[in-house]
């Protein structure tokens, strides 16, 4: 189906060692009529220069370049420039966890190259998908933590909220997330509890990265996090991460709560996995004695199932509009009236922990 540009056209530029991958590239985006792309570089030099004489809407970055490689580049993006970047990747291990850190950085999203012509198709549709999603997303000013060393990929030590001494009404807490989620969720889970009810993430990734993502979260925080499994039971201080490629799902049996996974109901509210079906599985399961955030991402998965979430009792919380690189899932919460509140960023995982000592404390919107 071919695009029908209703407003400006989106001005790109595109950043890859490879000519071959410049030509697919450009040739990928400028498919449907509303995306330009107005320079093409083959290292950060050429790219500062372009970027600087075109003032473009997105840039495309490929992971690794010579010289200066892609994250490193993007730092300085982020430092002195900031703008939406969607990073392009290869499948490799190194390519994943170098395309994780830009996310936590602030990259808007990512892409994997194809890994042949047929792959193509699907590559330029999702590459122009996600070029048109991230115009006008709202990118944060990089500030690396003090002794960061330029161009690393790990993103920290083990910090994060201090212990609660009392816990009450809460057994689980559901986050949902898309555009933006991956720097989001560090964020967030900094400010929570290691000894806190244990937390249920769906984020919008594909499958090859949400394993490393887990990983990557789990060296930083001092939880138990890891990829979610068929049929574990889940407790206080872990995190259990949504795979890629199939919807995760929250059961209670026999007085314990345990995750279930789904790989055969295809995409629900556009999306596998679904916040929505996390969120609507947590209500069924878990009802009052549940927290759900709904973070920055595009579209409106996990508004319905955040407003039945809300419905059952349980306390609910929105990303604001000032601190979300997207606002499109928590707008949509707040427009079902599924949020009890609404906070910048920073302020989640604090009003989190003041709702686990004081669980009546709570605003109704």
């Amino acid at each position: 189906m071919t695009f029908t540009a209703t407003g400006t056209r989106t001005r790109v530029v595109v950043v890859d060692d490879s000519s071959l991958m410049l030509k697919m590239i450009t040739a990928s985006l400028e498919a449907e009529g509303d995306i330009d792309v107005v320079g093409q570089a083959r290292n950060p030099q050429e790219a500062r220069e372009i970027i600087k004489r075109t003032d473009p809407d997105v840039v495309t970055l490929d992971v690794e370049m010579p010289g200066m490689n892609g994250l490193e580049f993007l730092e300085k993006i982020m430092s002195l420039r900031p703008m939406p970047v969607i990073m392009v990747s290869t499948l490799t291990k190194a390519g994943t966890d170098v395309t994780l850190s830009a996310l936590h950085i602030g990259a808007v999203d990512a892409v994997a190259k194809p890994a042949g012509r047929e792959g193509l198709a699907i590559f330029g549709n999702e590459l122009r998908v996600k070029v048109r999603n991230s115009r006008g997303a709202r990118v944060r000013k990089w500030v690396p933590a003090q002794g960061r060393a330029t161009g690393s990929t790990n993103v920290g030590g083990r910090g994060g909220a201090a212990p609660l001494s009392r816990i009450s009404g809460v057994d689980l807490i559901a986050i949902g997330s898309s555009t933006g989620g991956v720097a989001a969720l560090f964020d967030v889970v900094a400010g929570l509890p290691p000894n806190g009810p244990p937390i249920v993430i769906t984020q919008h990734m594909p499958a090859r990265f949400t394993g490393r993502f887990a990983a990557r979260l789990g060296q930083q925080y001092a939880f138990d996090v890891k990829e979610a499994e068929h049929g574990e039971p889940i407790h206080a201080g872990q995190i259990r991460v949504a795979p890629g490629d199939r919807h995760l799902c929250i059961q209670r049996e026999n007085g314990r709560i345990v995750t279930r996974l789904d790989g055969n109901s295809g995409p629900i509210s556009g999306h596998i996995p679904s916040v929505d079906v996390l969120f609507n599985s947590v209500c069924s399961a878990i009802g009052a004695s549940s927290i759900g955030l709904i973070l920055t991402g595009m579209g409106r998965d996990g508004a319905a199932g955040l407003r039945a979430m809300r419905n059952a009792g349980a306390f609910t919380i929105g990303q604001n509009e000032s601190s979300c690189v997207v606002y499109g899932m928590p707008k949509a919460a707040a427009a079902l009236n599924a949020l009890d509140e609404e906070l910048d960023l920073s302020q989640i995982g604090p009003r989190v922990c003041q709702f686990l000592n004081s669980p009546g404390a709570r605003k109704r919107a």
